[in-house]
């Protein structure tokens, strides 16, 4: 029985094998065949015998945790022109095989480039190119560039435009914006999706197609609807917004002993009702093993000086104490250096590093909070984070301004008036195994359970650019609409039937497809 064991073993390995190698032969002739030069194909495609196969797996891998996976791609291919991306669409096709698009690596459950299926990689790394337009306020942004390439390109087009998106530089634009876009500024502008003003979109037929070509529907679902769930993304036109040339910014940090929980109830209260221009955004957090107590840190943008913060703090946040020395003032595009917490006067060119400055193994979850959280239930989430060895907190992000003013509606991201903040549940280790991960999994668990009567309801809401896998999964084969129901009215509340009627239409044979991709309606 046992050699009959090996043997099955043996024989399932050697048959995978030559799958393997027959699906490179094959795709690498389907790819000639449409691209027309083996020169091009030998400089994008890379198959696991390749020399450069894990490092270019795992360069933008910026969750650790998958990085062990057994669910790696077939093939991963680095286009450097939308000629190949159409070919490695069409060849997937042909083979059978499932596509993971990734623009810069920072799916939280990873399936940007992970796959239980057989699939290819389509990293986008080299479609990275920004045009700014300032005669009309305007950039095309291709997918592969990430936010710190964008912001260091309109910096340097001009000192009075920015754009509303994230905050971690080396989060890929395709992605960030497909699923919505939170940033420091929206409250003033919104979402990074609200801004897209035209898209380049390639289909299932390979066909390239803008705005006009793919249909208002296709254009509303992929602007914070999963872009990838309806073709691959390869490029956004972005409509620019005006910044001051002067902004500021503060971190104020309180620990429990120095009155952080009345802090934070009283900014439950005014924090989405401050002036738009002012952002303050909580995080609250343990120090790791030994934890003592919770740090608590009041960080915000400003958009504007010194001399009109300090008034408006002193009559909507006075229990804060904030003073002219707490604060720096600086440019738009120096905010996200200070955010990131780098120095004063380090280099603007820090934005284009494309990897995480402290990668680590993490899990996140997020909420929404519709009325503000009593001090007894704020304190019964320290002695949580305090038992937790490894780096654990809590972001918590103010809506309101802008957020009010749009319409549930106008794109497939609904959380807006009515929320008052968002909250990202996030843990963080260093030793990546199986046991180590289970651990702080079940952590995680044991907190969303606890936050429960404390956030939103019917559905419990959440954040696609957060991605949960706890929420539910499609299977492989056509999921119907009712299964995936359970996590997609979560993300998109009374949008997800929408979505899942235009992804009917425009992809009916499920190819653009993953453990969360919008379903057909069946």
């Amino acid at each position: 029985m046992g050699f009959l064991v090996v043997f099955l073993v043996l024989l399932l390995s050697i048959s995978s094998c030559e799958a393997s190698i027959f699906a490179d032969k094959s795709f690498r002739e389907c790819m000639f065949a449409r691209v027309g030069t083996s020169e091009s194909t030998e400089k994008v495609v890379f198959t696991p015998s390749s020399s450069s196969y894990s490092q270019v797996l795992e360069s933008l891998e910026q969750n650790p945790r998958w990085t062990d996976s057994s669910n790696k791609p077939l093939l991963i291919i680095t286009p450097f022109h939308e000629s190949e991306i159409q070919a490695a669409i069409l060849c997937s096709k042909e083979h059978g095989l499932q596509i993971r698009v990734r623009s810069g690596g920072h799916d939280y459950e990873g399936l940007s480039y992970l796959c239980k299926a057989p699939f290819i990689l389509v990293d986008l790394i080299n479609i990275k190119s920004i045009e700014i337009n300032l005669a009309d306020e305007t950039a095309w942004v291709q997918a592969g560039a990430t936010l710190g390439e964008l912001y260091y390109k309109i910096s340097k087009a001009s000192q009075v435009h920015g754009f509303p998106a994230g905050i971690c530089p080396s989060v890929g634009v395709g992605g960030h914006i497909s699923g919505g876009g939170f940033g420091t500024m929206l409250r003033k502008h919104g979402l990074a999706a609200d801004h897209v003003v035209d898209a380049y979109l390639i289909d299932v037929n390979g066909r390239v197609l803008d705005r006009k070509s793919m249909g208002e529907d296709v254009f509303w679902a992929i602007r914070g609807g999963s872009a990838t769930s309806f073709g691959v993304i390869l490029a956004w036109k972005i409509r620019l917004v005006r910044v001051p040339p002067i902004v500021t910014g503060f971190n104020i940090r309180r620990t429990l002993e120095e009155g952080a929980t009345k802090l934070i109830h009283k900014w439950q209260h005014i924090a989405h009702k401050l002036h738009e221009d002012l952002f303050i955004r909580v995080l609250a957090q343990n120090s790791g093993v030994n934890s003592k107590t919770i740090q608590v840190t009041f960080n915000s943008l400003f958009l504007g000086g010194i001399d009109r913060l300090i008034p408006m703090m002193n009559e909507r946040f006075p229990e804060l104490g904030l003073q002219a020395k707490d604060c720096t003032e600086m440019s738009w595009v120096e905010s996200f250096l200070y955010f990131n917490g780098h120095n004063e006067y380090d280099p603007l060119e820090f934005l284009l590093n494309r990897t995480t400055m402290w990668k680590s193994s993490f899990k996140a979850k997020s909420d929404f909070v519709k009325k503000p959280i009593p001090e007894t239930g704020l304190e019964g989430i320290w002695p949580m984070l305090l038992k937790e060895e490894a780096v654990a907190m809590l972001i918590m992000e103010p809506l309101g301004g802008r957020m009010n003013e749009i319409a549930k509606s106008k794109i497939p991201f609904p959380h807006r008036r009515g929320n008052l903040y968002n909250i990202q549940y996030m843990v963080k280790w260093e030793v990546n195994s199986i046991e180590a991960s289970n651990k702080h999994l079940q952590w995680m668990r044991m907190l969303y359970k606890y936050m429960t009567p404390y956030v939103s309801k019917s559905p419990r809401a959440s954040y696609y650019n957060y991605r949960d896998l706890d929420l539910g999964i499609n299977k492989y084969d056509n999921t119907s609409y009712s299964e995936s129901s359970v996590w997609g009215k979560k993300y998109f509340k009374g949008n997800f039937r929408r979505l899942a009627k235009i992804k009917t239409k425009f992809d009916p044979q499920n190819f653009f497809r993953s453990e969360q991709s919008i379903p057909l309606l069946n």
